[in-house]
């Protein structure tokens, strides 16, 4: 057999403590206590210290608040820093009410800050600190702006509310009713039309009626204290709702009602509170739920008129980008192609913080992200609120998908000029623009720019980019007018920031690979930056973790290196004639960066590789094709076949080791979650003779079952494109799986379904692959689990299948 016991007899037959681990090799005697453990490794990360979290500036720029989270709880407490003090209190029950809001909006004037707290409204006057409770209710009175420096509008449900500050007066200003117009006329019928001709009586009560209807028009257009009649939009559903700065305008996006939402699948929990199965319904998978088409409408609160904006002036919308695959799907199933009759769904891309539209100063226009349902388009369009029309700003079209996960950053420079982020040349990058014109690019070069946020007091646009290193997150800054960038900080690793309310200051979020994230603040001016929270513990801190060297790994496939962290032992030695055992680590998203030289969120995969290194193993984390961080065409390296380019690259990466770090090419295993999971997959089913051993855990299987937000950008959909399916599917290739393999799934996971694991196992037993692999599973987890028990189970068995196939 080539898995010589299974797991769990192996497990028995040794005896072995977690505390414990091998010397040397499996079949070693004497064990030795290591530094590292397991136990520690996988215990309660609050061990770690609990890093702070969403920071965010005090009104006046003298202190900062950040959340943490409570040991032994998952609430998230909040704190202040007293900058000029070096002062740290917790904020205490009562004074929740009081602290400043991270959220809220600023009063043209700029003497108020009207922010939503627990679901009511307050006002902060600025200069004196003052706070002004609005509303008291148990509604949640939600998105606050102002209509001038006197007025607060609010939305409540598919409703505009405003609050005179002078007065206290609640007034209604738009009141949207999903259903048809009671009032409409509709066209008599010939009956009733005979009726009104041959009867006094029925012309006098038609005439009487539509007398007193117009009466009350009168009357309430005499008077400013009516409120405006309601806006009947049919039976709809609301997606994009926003009113303008100037309180004249209302842009609204519906959908027809539909019940093609996509079948839900169900998923079963079996331990429960009252002893009975519970099942659930979870998402649909990829291809059973429908992208609806987002009609948009500006509503005139002036005249009371509804104008569409039409979508007829958007560049390539009428071009269908998958119908050559459409036709070869046809082809292969024996149909001929038709063309699609209907043009491709539009709709406001709400995934980002602004929901998709931003308006500017003067309520006199705005900007709306549009994408296309096939995630081939995206359009960034200004609404002329004269002519009542949309006009295309910027148009981005990609072949394989447009970047919907990231690069989305637009807004205002200025009543006519906007700024956005953008991958036209490969990478994103920083551009503005008047509207109408053509489009400035204010930076340039084979890095990404992200994050962009405009001082409310300069002409400076603000972002956070990898200009130094594909791993180095810097801060830097640049007008909008134009010019040369200037750095912001010069901290290495990885730094996230949020500006001051003057514009002057930045608090940094930094982290480097063996540092969890902490507070810094600077100056915009470039002064050193001073380190303000002190979270990670000292017990962290006295452990020797492995620092990874940063190396690029040569592609056979394409010009651009794969970027990687290489752990190596503490006394690791180049020219030792015992080679070492080597494991590749597989991050997992798919799109998600894990080789850059800041904290990791795979934080216990960390600790978990200074562990292997302490047994003497040599640990590749790798950021195959398909990874942020690199520009557009890495991340579209896999479209139309996930897990084959990634392949090649996990090879190149062993193939490297074995050049350069003195590793023993017939001892790789690899491992990986969810997208590493199936990656995992992919290696040991499709390149066998590559790697020694792999584990799998959370892993996808078939991508026909994953979601559909996910998948449609990757693989399109399966009645679509079934070929992409099947060649980027690991249970496809089942049937090459010779080397032992370990698949661990929790069993409430309702991202990747514990069913994905069920069927491959079924296929696996079909194809007699039984001495292969192994099965665990963990009852009450979902796709990252919660349990300390559970994570030290996984990685034991990990552990375990390493130390049993990896050494000689």
């Amino acid at each position: 057999m080539v898995i010589k016991q299974s797991i769990k007899n192996w497990v028995v037959a040794t005896g072995v403590a977690v505390a414990v681990s091998f010397a040397a090799s499996l079949e070693a005697k004497d064990t030795v206590k290591t530094e590292l453990t397991l136990e520690q490794v996988m215990a309660d990360p609050d061990w770690i210290g609990n890093a702070p979290e969403s920071p965010y500036w005090a009104d006046d720029g003298q202190s900062i608040y950040y959340h943490q989270k409570v040991k032994g709880h998952n609430e998230r407490k909040l704190w202040q820093v007293d900058l000029a003090a070096n002062d740290l209190r917790a904020i205490t029950d009562e004074a929740l009410f009081e602290v400043d809001s991270r959220s809220g909006e600023i009063s043209p004037n700029k003497k108020l800050k009207v922010y939503n707290l627990r679901g009511d409204l307050y006002v902060k006057y600025l200069d004196s600190g003052d706070v002004r409770q609005l509303t008291k209710t148990h509604a949640n009175e939600g998105r606050p702006q102002f209509i001038g420096n006197d007025t607060v509008a609010y939305r409540d449900g598919n409703s505009y509310y405003t609050i005179d500050l002078s007065s206290g007066l609640v007034s209604q200003l738009v009141d949207i009713r999903l259903k048809d117009d009671p009032n409409k006329e509709k066209e008599p019928g010939y009956l009733e039309k005979q009726q009104t001709r041959y009867f006094d009586y029925i012309r006098t009560q038609q005439e009487e009626r539509d007398y007193s209807k117009q009466r009350q028009k009168d009357i309430a257009a005499s008077s400013s204290r009516s409120v405006s009649d309601p806006w009947y939009l049919g039976k709809k559903d609301i997606h994009t709702l926003s009113l303008s700065p100037n309180g004249k305008y209302v842009v609204v996006g519906t959908y027809d009602k539909s019940d093609k939402k996509g079948k839900s699948d169900n998923m079963p929990r079996f331990v429960t509170e009252d002893g009975y199965v519970k099942n659930e319904e979870v998402r649909p998978l990829v291809g059973t739920y429908t992208p609806r088409h987002e009609s948009l409408y500006l509503l005139d609160l002036t005249t009371g008129e509804k104008s569409e904006l039409k979508y007829d002036r958007l560049p390539e919308l009428d071009d269908d980008p998958l119908a050559d695959i459409k036709r070869a799907t046809a082809k292969r199933n024996g149909k001929k192609y038709k063309a699609d009759k209907e043009p491709r769904g539009v709709a406001v891309f709400d995934w980002i913080a602004n929901g998709g539209i931003e308006w500017n100063a003067r309520g006199d226009s705005a900007v709306i992200m549009l994408y296309s349902d096939d995630n081939k388009d995206r359009w960034l369009v200004s609404v002329d609120t004269d002519d009542k029309e949309l006009n295309t700003e910027h148009h981005l079209r990609d072949m394989a998908w447009v970047n919907d996960w990231n690069f989305n950053d637009f807004g205002w420079v200025d009543n006519e000029t906007i700024y956005f982020t953008a991958e036209d040349t490969g990478y994103s990058h920083l551009y503005v623009k008047e509207l109408g014109d053509r489009p400035d690019a204010l930076t340039q070069g084979r890095y990404v720019v992200d994050s962009v946020s405009k001082d409310p007091n300069s002409d400076y646009l603000y972002y956070r980019a990898n200009k130094k290193h594909p791993g180095i997150y810097e801060v830097y800054r640049v007008k909008a007018s134009g010019g040369d960038s200037e750095a912001v900080t010069n901290l290495g690793g990885k730094n996230d920031y949020v500006l001051s309310p003057d514009g002057q200051q930045l608090i940094i979020s930094h982290s480097e690979a063996l540092s969890p994230p902490e507070l810094f603040v600077t100056s915009v001016s470039g002064d050193a930056a001073k380190q303000v929270t002190f979270t990670t513990s000292d017990k962290f801190k006295s452990f020797p973790w492995s620092q990874p060297e940063y190396v690029e790994i040569p592609s056979r496939e394409v010009d651009q290196p794969i970027y990687a962290r290489l752990y190596k032992p503490a006394d690791y030695d180049a020219e030792r004639a015992d080679k070492y055992p080597a494991v590749i680590f597989i991050h997992g998203a798919g799109y998600l960066q894990n080789a850059h030289q800041g904290w990791s969120g795979y934080f216990r995969e960390f600790m978990f590789h200074t562990f292997l290194n302490q047994q003497g193993y040599v640990v590749l984390d790798i950021d195959y094709r398909g990874s942020a961080g690199y520009g557009r065409d890495w991340r579209t390296a896999i479209y139309r076949k996930m897990g084959t380019p990634e392949v090649v690259d996990l090879i190149d990466g062993a193939n490297w080791m074995e050049a350069n770090a003195n590793i023993d090419r017939q001892n790789v295993g690899i491992y990986g979650g969810s997208y590493g999971g199936f990656l995992t997959f992919m290696g040991l089913f499709t390149a066998p003779d590559e790697f020694a051993a792999g584990a799998s855990l959370r892993p996808v299987t078939d991508w026909v079952h994953y979601n559909h937000p996910y998948t449609s950008n990757i693989l399109n959909t399966p009645e679509v494109d079934p070929v992409a399916y099947e060649r980027s599917s690991p249970i496809e290739f089942a049937e090459g799986l010779n080397k032992p393999l370990l698949i661990a799934h929790g069993m409430v996971d309702d991202n990747v379904f514990f069913k994905d694991t069920v069927r491959l196992v079924q296929r696996l037993i079909e194809l007699e692959k039984t001495e292969y692999f192994e099965t665990a599973i963990y009852p009450i987890e979902p796709h990252g689990f919660k349990e300390p028990s559970s994570w030290l189970d996984e990685y034991k068995r990990i552990y375990y299948l390493f130390e049993e196939n990896l050494k000689d």
